[in-house]
């Protein structure tokens, strides 16, 4: 997979995809119009953001390339790309239970906190490209 030269794209399929992990310099994309949301998306190799119509989306430390991103009202799917290992923090629902799959391996199950972000830690050196999906759990 490639880092997403553009910034940030959309998918046929809904989803999008964002950032580039391979730039030294930080660039940045304001007002990306997608399915009536606006997107904001900074990236570069320490760091990758997104934010949807000022609200925090998704964080990585180091930067990372995102394919296929969707989310729903139970969660989020994305495939992930870097160069090295990376912490993840995905924006969800406050105080609600995920599962969580990395690689297709169940991680676990994870709540959120008043803040609605959850974070994992996801190996992506030498892994190429890495599928997460975040599932609500319901009771």
């Amino acid at each position: 997979m490639a880092a997403v030269e553009e910034l940030i794209r959309s998918e046929e399929k809904g989803g999008i995809s964002f950032g580039n992990h391979t730039l030294e310099k930080k660039a940045k994309l304001e007002d990306f119009r997608h399915e009536g949301d606006l997107l904001k998306v900074k990236t570069f190799h320490e760091m990758t953001k997104l934010e949807k119509n000022g609200m925090f989306l998704y964080e990585s430390v180091p930067g990372t390339s995102v394919l296929h991103f969707r989310e729903a009202d139970t969660g989020v799917e994305f495939i992930v790309e870097g160069s090295e290992d990376a912490q993840i923090t995905v924006g969800l629902k406050e105080d609600t239970e995920y599962e969580v799959f990395v690689a297709e391996e169940r991680i676990g199950v994870m709540k959120t906190g008043m803040s609605g972000k959850l974070s994992l830690s996801v190996e992506l050196e030498n892994a190429g490209e890495v599928p997460v999906k975040v599932v609500q759990v319901h009771g």
